[in-house]
């Protein structure tokens, strides 16, 4: 009895030295996860006093260091010293500001006010109104194209305006099928891509001829960011029913693949020196995805935030994406500035 029982003793040592090794291999393995550093690194926040309501679009001043944000459901947009880390103003006087846009070209703000149906263009050293270009119903979305001068503005029930930002006369206005949400402009040739969700597709037009091309979102719906990797010849469209990102091959015109995200996207960029693609979702996350070759790309990186928090804006010369985070369940608005590590 004796004889038999030690071979079972020594497999029972054996298998608990094995479940013991295994466990301190798992805690391990957690040590070095936690202790590795996030994609992104909470830098500062700053208060907006006395917003209320929805917070939508942002644009960055890189000489002064401003951050103007549009605090569409108060009807102002909100100026920042993001190097002095404090809010500095409030331009009153709006009806519901989605986009806004700095040229610097003129230290001019450009603000695409919805309700309203018109832009408004102050000058920022003294934040006086210069003019309000009427004639633009749901004025939303607002890009700047430094190297033409151009502003571009999505309106209506399927239209993008092209202005000369300094004379702000309309060199063109494109027809689509429904109301633009985000949209890219190529900087090496005259393309320009289109998120139109009611419409289910996104729209490619090759601005020498106006031709309007569309990629169709097959089992997809509420694309509304957009974000372009022009080198790598990469679009990434993020949509919200189911929460996806896709990744679209802007040479062959075709889907490559999506990767799963939080939901309620809203806006969505490229770091061009990492390759890392920041998502702002109001499901409460910020998402980093990362490609691990040309077609396949992984989310890497999930970083909690508040919900209601879809709105951002990255900024590559401080290497800081900002986000918005409005007033809810008691907590104040406030935009986060998230570093690099």
């Amino acid at each position: 009895m004796l004889n038999s029982a030690v071979p079972r003793l020594s497999l029972l040592h054996y298998l608990l030295l094995i479940v013991l090794a295994y466990a301190l291999e798992f805690a391990s393995c957690q040590a070095a996860e936690m202790n590795q550093p996030k994609e992104i690194a909470l830098a500062q926040t700053i208060a907006l006093p006395n917003v209320r309501g929805r917070i939508d679009h942002m644009s960055f001043d890189p000489k002064s260091g401003r951050l103007y944000v549009a605090a569409l459901g108060n009807n102002t947009v909100e100026v920042l010293d993001t190097r002095a880390g404090k809010h500095i103003k409030s331009i009153s006087g709006l009806d519901e500001p989605q986009g806004v846009a700095f040229v610097p070209a003129g230290d001019l703000l450009f603000v695409a006010n919805g309700n309203g149906g018109r832009v408004d263009i102050f000058e920022t050293s003294t934040f006086s109104l210069v003019q309000s270009l009427n004639g633009l119903p749901d004025a939303d979305n607002l890009r700047y194209d430094a190297s033409s001068g151009r502003m571009l503005v999505g309106y209506g029930k399927g239209a993008i305006r092209i202005l000369d930002a300094r004379t702000t006369k309309t060199l063109d206005d494109i027809k689509l099928a429904a109301h633009p949400e985000s949209f890219r402009l190529e900087r090496s040739r005259p393309r320009l891509y289109v998120n139109v969700p009611t419409a289910r597709h996104v729209a490619f037009i090759d601005l020498s001829d106006r031709s309007v091309s569309t990629w169709p979102l097959k089992d997809a719906r509420a694309n509304f960011p957009m974000a372009l990797d022009e080198v790598h010849h990469r679009l990434f469209i993020a949509t919200r029913e189911p929460p996806q990102m896709i990744v679209y091959d802007t040479e062959a015109g075709k889907p490559l693949g999506a990767v799963a995200i939080s939901g309620d996207a809203d806006d969505l960029f490229v770091d061009d020196k990492s390759g890392r693609v920041y998502i702002s979702c109001g499901a409460g996350f910020i998402d980093v995805v990362s490609g691990l070759d040309a077609e396949r790309y992984k989310l890497i990186d999930r970083i909690a935030t508040r919900s209601g928090a879809r709105t951002s804006l990255w900024v590559p010369e401080t290497r800081r994406l900002y986000l918005a985070l409005p007033m809810r369940d008691g907590q104040s608005a406030e935009v986060r500035a998230y570093e690099m590590q």
